[in-house]
């Protein structure tokens, strides 16, 4: 049995369900479109250097800028944390029906890591859900500590992913002297990652997302990264944000439980510290000529003590601003009560634009172009999630996944 946070405020539940954690999820999902265009629309390496691909016109370079300052890393570690929150809150109804938690969680991960994968090697290859599942069953292991716990918990993994980047850096700074056939594989491993690796580099995931499904598929087989090793090199950051969530429930935070003056000035002080930091990280990445060291530097270490900050920052703002009852509010919160099915969705419809099997607009864009997509899938979002929950009580992703987990269709729960 682990201990219950506090009764979050009556204006905050709405059919059985946080309003707040839907409405975080809401505004998570559809900002982290504006992450992942690049992924949806450019080759590998233009998601974190905007000269790798995508035109380097003023509007280009700003569009990267705006979304390093204002966006990137904080959307996910947004998602992080409310999937620790959930986790929690299942564990705890599990618990008041008199039901196996544990169990119960451990089959939903299960469930949510064969989705993943299908996600992942069939659809896109930007997949996040089969690592979630991976570091929701590591997270289990602490759902019993205190919220203060939890914290320091989640310093220690920030801690630990930042020594692990570390020395990751450290063998990219070494290896730039390419004096040795393993310090130019490595070099190039990171050219392609976060460099400019060049047209005849790129030219085959080019010709691949351009060309037919089963061609898209293949390079996405042959080239995927590997779960386990993204448990390894993101999964303590991954697990600080879901520590962070679990704590941040506990404590009341994100159930709207505070006083406005304190998400007041969490809002001012972390965005404050967050928002400056990443601008000035973006400033160091392009007065080095988008070297690829200062690129990996920036996002594989630098970033690391400010990202959660960051993300905290903008859940104490969106909960400054929610309005129960309001137009906005309802309509966001039922996009995130339908997060799952609306991320699955956007790389279904994104895809079919820029891959061969639709449109075949893949490396035809230009950096600030694709993103003249987000408000139309934005605006589909807010338009059929509330309709679709009115009607069916759930988003068909979601109930998928609850019918696989326990054999069970049907309620409205986190």
């Amino acid at each position: 049995m682990i201990d219950h946070p506090p009764t979050p405020p009556a204006a905050f539940i709405d059919r059985g369900r946080l309003l707040t954690l839907d409405a975080l999820r809401g505004v998570a999902v559809m900002a982290i479109l504006l992450a992942n265009m690049p992924g949806f629309a450019l080759p590998d390496p233009a998601y974190s250097n905007p000269l790798a691909w995508g035109g380097e016109r003023p509007a280009d370079i700003a569009a990267w800028l705006l979304t390093e300052t204002f966006i990137n890393g904080r959307m996910r570690g947004l998602f992080s944390m409310l999937f620790g929150a959930s986790m929690l809150l299942i564990l705890y109804r599990a618990d008041d029906a008199g039901e196996n938690g544990a169990a119960l969680h451990l089959r939903r991960m299960a469930v949510l890591f064969v989705l993943g994968m299908i996600h992942l090697s069939f659809i896109w290859t930007g997949d996040i859900l089969a690592h979630y599942a991976l570091a929701g069953v590591i997270a289990l292991g602490f759902v019993g500590l205190k919220a203060r716990t939890l914290m320091v918990t989640a310093v220690a993994m920030v801690a630990l992913s930042m020594a692990m980047a570390g020395l990751e850096c450290f063998g990219l700074f070494a290896a730039s002297a390419r004096n040795t056939p393993q310090a130019v594989a490595l070099w190039d491993a990171y050219q392609a990652a976060f460099g400019t690796p060049g047209v005849k580099v790129l030219q085959p995931e080019i010709t691949a997302m351009r060309g037919s499904w089963i061609d898209a598929t293949r390079f996405r087989l042959a080239n995927n990264g590997n779960p386990l090793f993204d448990l390894i090199s993101i999964g303590p950051e991954t697990l600080s944000a879901m520590f962070l969530g679990m704590a941040a429930l506990r404590s009341g935070f994100l159930s709207g439980e505070w006083p406005r003056a304190q998400y007041r000035r969490i809002a001012i002080l972390c965005l404050g510290i967050s928002i400056p930091a990443y601008a000035g990280m973006a400033a160091f990445v392009m007065m080095s000529g988008y070297d690829v060291r200062a690129v990996a530097l920036s996002q594989l270490l630098l970033q690391a003590p400010v990202r959660l900050i960051g993300t905290v920052g903008y859940a104490a703002l969106i909960l400054l601003l929610l309005h129960p009852g309001g137009w906005w509010t309802t309509r966001i919160a039922a996009a995130g009560r339908m997060a799952f099915t609306n991320y699955i969705a956007t790389s279904i419809v994104m895809t079919f634009v820029f891959y061969g099997h639709g449109l075949g607009q893949f490396a035809r864009w230009d950096r600030a172009s694709i993103y003249l997509l987000v408000p139309i899938v934005w605006a589909g979002m807010l338009l059929w999630s509330r309709p679709w929950l009115d009607h069916f009580g759930q988003g068909p992703l979601e109930r998928l996944w609850r019918l696989a987990a326990r054999g069970q269709v049907g309620g409205t729960r986190q």
